[in-house]
């Protein structure tokens, strides 16, 4: 038997690699893991089949026999801890890894998910040229200080790990706002992910089904 995860019938992102599939789909790309994917309408995200599976309605989830998981940082690290490849070997190392994991979507992701939510959704409202620097100066701050860490290094801490996987998909949602570029370490950084071999296929498979969805 082998994994099962769900992705969007038809993503939001244009088939830009943001949807949080991606996430999973890369890891377990990394590992070398085969693994199906049962795609979702909106609709069919917020049944009692799909609740049962994530009580909040979205996506990703992740079944393996009688094991049922949701949220992409939960699912990379249940990856990762079981297959060999994307957290190291000594155990103050894989512990860092961990740490970056948790730094991708808790430290740097909200405030970037702040920007994304103004942009898109709050673009209309009357105090939103005045809000917006400052959302952005949020995203810089965090930025700076990620840029400083990793200075000239390719990876967070050592080989590439669950941590820069996570790292690297988080600042992807930066790529439109051009605030990425500002920061050319962190730009190499994220192309340095995207050239893996293992995201192209990732990629390629969740652009595959939007392209399908489209053209459908």
């Amino acid at each position: 038997m082998i994994p099962t995860i769900t992705a969007f019938e038809r993503s939001p992102d244009g088939g830009k690699g943001l949807a949080r599939d991606m996430r999973v789909r890369w890891a377990l790309e990394e590992v070398g893991q085969p693994y199906d994917v049962r795609l979702l309408s909106f609709e069919a995200m917020k049944q009692g089949a799909h609740l049962a599976l994530h009580p909040f309605g979205q996506i990703p989830t992740y079944e393996d026999g009688d094991l049922a998981l949701f949220e992409s940082g939960a699912i990379v690290l249940h990856i990762a801890g079981r297959h060999a490849g994307l957290l190291p070997a000594d155990a103050n190392a894989r512990a860092r890894a961990i740490m970056w994991m948790f730094a991708a979507v808790n430290t740097v992701e909200a405030p970037i998910l702040e920007l994304v939510s103004a942009r898109l959704l709050e673009s209309d409202k009357s105090w939103t040229k005045e809000r917006m620097p400052l959302v952005e100066d949020r995203v810089r701050d965090r930025l700076k200080q990620l840029s400083a860490r990793l200075g000239d290094a390719d990876w967070l801490d050592g080989a590439f790990s669950a941590g820069d996987l996570m790292m690297v998909a988080v600042l992807l949602r930066l790529r439109a706002s051009g605030l990425l570029d500002e920061y050319p370490n962190l730009s190499a950084y994220v192309a340095r992910g995207e050239a893996r071999p293992a995201y192209k296929r990732a990629f390629d498979a969740q652009l595959a089904v939007f392209t399908a969805a489209s053209t459908g």
